[in-house]
Formats: structure tokens, sequence, C-alpha cells
């Protein structure tokens, strides 16, 4: 195993500081990191994709147990500091300069499968969560590409994502999470662990699929849930009437219209889409 540096020391050395701009915070514990790279299991031999990885933290982490990372940087600040763990880590290590919402993923992966564990830069998370869960436009198979999701993200997201219905954080995230898939709040993680400490407190997510139902359109579900928490003070009748035969298919299953969408359960919301595609 490389004798590396501690990460505080090359953040100093390559003179790094974390962006607010692209929404970085440096996480400097090893400990915690080997925690969180210990999430998915044992990653030895797997392909795992990693979105930015700043000064490689987490990467060597995940090199360390011995993964085969992808990882997107956007900011070419952190380049040099990813290439001296590529040369630490021979042939375990590719690093991409790019943003991760406009690349294919899979595609990136070389169609193989791959874990995704990231420390989620602030202003993207939940977009490129989204991405992952919605998977290509053009393709609707599932189970998907990655074989699971750990994710750090503030605390109050976290949270949203995996609630369920009734409670203020449950929304149109916690649907898209749960539908097709399983969501557990994996760790809590302080404000102090990470340089700069963010204001807000940040949880890691880690989500796996499941097995899909069937006759649901994916598109059919991401358009209802937009509409009914886009306006979720509102009963259905209002929230929904914008959606093309949403309002008759509540009558067919059963949903009364005077509901709001925080007390409609995943299963719920999961029919309703059903019974919308038919």
């Amino acid at each position: 195993m490389p004798d590396l540096p501690p990460i505080r020391e090359t953040i100093a050395r390559h003179g790094l500081s974390a962006s607010k701009a692209l929404g970085q915070n440096f996480l400097l514990d090893e400990q915690l990191l080997g925690r969180i790279a210990a999430l998915p299991g044992d990653l030895s031999g797997t392909n795992v994709l990693e979105v930015g990885p700043g000064p490689g933290g987490l990467t060597r982490a995940l090199l360390r147990a011995g993964a085969t990372v992808t990882a997107i940087e956007m900011d070419e600040r952190c380049l040099p500091a990813l290439a001296e763990l590529s040369e630490a880590f021979p042939d375990q290590l590719t690093v991409i300069h790019g943003d991760a919402m406009k690349l294919d993923h899979g595609e990136i992966m070389g169609g193989e499968p791959f874990h995704v564990l990231s420390n989620l830069p602030y202003n993207v998370g939940t977009a490129l969560f989204v991405k992952w869960l919605s998977g290509p436009k053009k393709a609707a198979s599932w189970p998907p590409q990655w074989q699971s999701l750990t994710l750090m993200f503030q605390r109050e997201v976290a949270e949203r994502i995996v609630s369920k219905e009734g409670g203020s954080a449950y929304g149109r995230l916690a649907v898209l999470a749960q539908w097709r898939s399983s969501a557990k709040l994996a760790m809590k993680v302080h404000r102090s662990a990470f340089t700069p400490p963010p204001k807000v407190m940040s949880a890691i997510v880690h989500v796996t699929p499941s097995e899909a139902p069937e006759g649901v359109s994916a598109r059919t579900l991401e358009r209802l849930t937009e509409a009914a928490f886009g306006q979720r003070r509102k009963m259905l009748r209002q929230s929904l009437k914008g959606v093309p035969g949403a309002l008759d298919a509540l009558a067919q299953i059963g949903i009364d219209e005077t509901r709001r969408a925080e007390t409609l359960s995943v299963d719920e919301f999961v029919g309703l889409a059903r019974a919308l595609k038919g």
C-alpha cells in the first residue's frame, strides 16, 4: 500500500482551498473516509464512480479498499493532486476533467456495473441523484447499471430521501428514491469534519436498486410527483389538474381527490402512475 502524505499536507502543497462556487467542502479525517468507503461492502475488484473528488480524500480510501475508480472533477486546480494518486495506484484511477451533469456515466464506465460513492458538491447533489434514479432518458431498463449509491448530502436533503408519507420532509425525492430502490440513512457527519465547516450538518444516504413495479413509467411518476409536490399545500384535484387524465386515475383507484400529496404513500403514487399510463 503506498505511503501517502496526510490529505491536509497535499492540500497545502497544492495551494488548494474549497470553492463556494463549486459547492466544495473537503473531508480530511482518513478514518472517517475509510468508514465511508466501507459502507457498500467489499469494493475489492469493483468499479467505482466518484463525482467531485477534490484533493482526493475519499478517492484514496476507495483505492486502498481495492476499487478501480473513475473520478469526475470539474475543478482543474485539483487535477495535479489527483494525478499523484493515479501514479501511486497504477491502473486503479482514471480522472476525467468535466461536468458530471453533462456526461453519460454508463458510457464512461464502459457498460460495466459500478458503485457510486461521492461527497457530492452541494450545488449539484440533488440533480445528480435524480439523474441516477431516473436513468438514461432514452432507456427504461431497470435495474440500473449502478449497483449502489453512497452519497453525502446536507442532512436535510438526506432526510427527505428516506422519509415516509405524512411527514414534512416527505416529497418528490422520497418517492423517486423508494419506488424501485431501498434508501437508508447510513451515517450522520458533523459539520466539523469538513474544511471549511459548512453551515449545516451532513449525512450519507445508501441506496440499492430493488425490483421495479410492473406497468409503471418512470417518466409518468416523475411528472406526477413534480406536479403534486410542486403545490404540496393544495388538494390533489388542484395540484394534478394540469396532468392529463390524473383526476380520472385518482377516481379509478379510489384515492380521494381532496387529499394532499404528502399523505399519499409511495405505493399509492405507483398505483396512480400505473392507472394514468393505462
